[in-house]
């Protein structure tokens, strides 16, 4: 029951702040699984995996957490087993092997378990060294009878600190373990790295691994020009990961080509950047009837939604307020931010919309503070939608008062993205077949 529910409101807890993307094209399977993943988001990627994961899940999770008052009361409640770190405590390290056992356990019951392996949440781009953990408790869980399969899950994030930026799951293949077993006790340490960098090369296929952040909005860009080119939905994650390799190859072994095209499209982004435009805004023909359409559409928009938007930033201003400033004031590590934003929001938006009931049941009437709980999340989810239409809206109406009248120009930005199209196409064709290998 309790896990149930807080999966339920994690879930949505989650869907408020992100825009989450779950690609899952196998299923996971049934019997023992052990679930891994990437971390670099703090407690919202195991949060994530809780909630989309269909099967319920053991967490392992790092042993202060479970010292935290509101956080260790979650996690024990759902069952999840402390890890205990050398950086943080070095004389509790004995303590894993209960926390190992009880892990095997759950595997060996057919039960799933969760865990990420870089054994510590980071902001680099790169997918960190993996610890031998996972492998040592699949390894006692298959020796004990446990058919365990490993399913790998890379969690991407546009903007990991930022309300309703984009976050991808990407749920890979599942693979047996047994095949990497030790034969005998001298194997042992082999074997576990073995497995560990199976594991790695599973997460590597299902994110991006960058040299520096820098070359993301290159990727990005370069990505949408090719896009345009060859059709099909702009930021396809696997088409940005294939980007992604493709650039590891070229710095190994075409490094001046790759600096070439690096100037050609951080030419080109800068230039879009001052505009503020994205490249599918280039190819857009603006008729007058669209035109006319798009107008009458968000005047309409503006008239009925906008008073309801006004009284939602009143009700929620406050408390947004609040959150923005406390986390700013505690300086939280980059990795830690969105889970200070989430943590911070559990708390204040339910008790200020609790404030709000009794204040509208003491000075008004029961009916307003039944009024005030009834009406709170649909107010919220409204005010978080028409703020997001509005945005989308502005930036068509700058891109046409911007673009519309400035063709010549348009065309050139157009036409450089098309000879960087189809350069990225013809590399396309020369790295393709190499492409699936280069995950390192």
């Amino acid at each position: 029951m309790l896990y149930g529910f807080l999966r339920a409101l994690v879930g949505f807890a989650l869907r408020l702040f992100y825009r989450v993307e779950v690609n899952a094209p196998f299923p996971l399977p049934d019997g023992p699984m052990m679930l891994v993943g990437n971390h670099p988001n703090g407690l919202v990627d195991p949060a994530l995996v809780f909630v989309i994961a269909q099967r319920r899940m053991t967490f392992l999770a790092k042993e202060p957490l479970f010292r935290m008052p509101l956080i260790g009361r979650l996690l024990k409640g759902i069952g999840a087993l402390p890890v205990y770190r050398k950086q943080d405590d070095p004389t509790k390290m004995g303590g894993n092997e209960g926390t190992f056992d009880a892990a095997c356990s759950a595997l060996v019951g057919g039960g799933a378990i969760s865990l990420f392996p870089e054994g510590r949440s980071h902001s680099e781009p790169e997918l960190g060294a993996l610890k031998t953990g996972a492998a040592r408790i699949a390894f006692r869980a298959v020796e004990a009878g446990a058919a365990v399969r490993v399913v790998p899950v890379g969690l991407t994030y546009a903007e990991k600190t930022r309300f309703r930026s984009q976050v991808r799951v990407e749920v890979g293949e599942s693979f047996e373990v047994k095949p990497f077993l030790p034969l005998s006790v001298e194997q042992q340490g082999a074997a576990a790295h073995a497995l560990t960098d199976r594991i790695a090369e599973a997460l590597r296929a299902l994110t991006l691994n960058l040299a520096a952040w820098e070359d993301l909005a290159a990727i990005e860009t370069a990505e949408a020009f090719y896009a345009l080119r060859v059709g099909g939905a702009q930021g396809d994650p696997e088409r940005v990961r294939r980007f992604a390799r493709g650039i590891q190859l070229l710095r190994a072994e075409q490094p001046a080509k790759l600096e070439k095209l690096r100037v050609d499209v951080t030419s080109l982004h800068r230039r879009l950047e001052l505009l503020r435009a994205r490249p599918d805004d280039l190819p857009v023909v603006y008729q007058p009837l669209k035109v006319t359409r798009f107008v009458l559409r968000n005047l309409g928009a503006l008239l009925f939604g906008f008073p309801i938007f006004v009284l939602g930033l009143l009700v929620f201003g406050l408390p947004v307020l609040l959150v923005r400033a406390v986390v700013k004031a505690t300086h939280p590590e980059k990795d830690l931010v969105a889970t200070a934003k989430l943590g911070l929001g559990f708390v204040v938006f339910p008790l200020w919309v609790g404030g709000a009931a009794v204040a509208g049941g003491l000075f008004v009437s029961p009916l307003a503070a039944l009024g005030v709980l009834v009406a709170a999340v649909p107010l919220g989810l409204f005010t978080r939608y028409f703020a997001e239409r509005r945005a989308i809206a502005a930036h068509d109406a700058r891109m046409f008062f911007l673009l519309g009248s400035r063709k010549t120009f348009k065309a050139r930005l157009l036409a450089e993205g098309g000879a960087l199209a189809a350069e990225l196409e013809a590399l396309a064709t020369e790295l393709g077949p190499r492409l699936d290998r280069a995950v390192s």
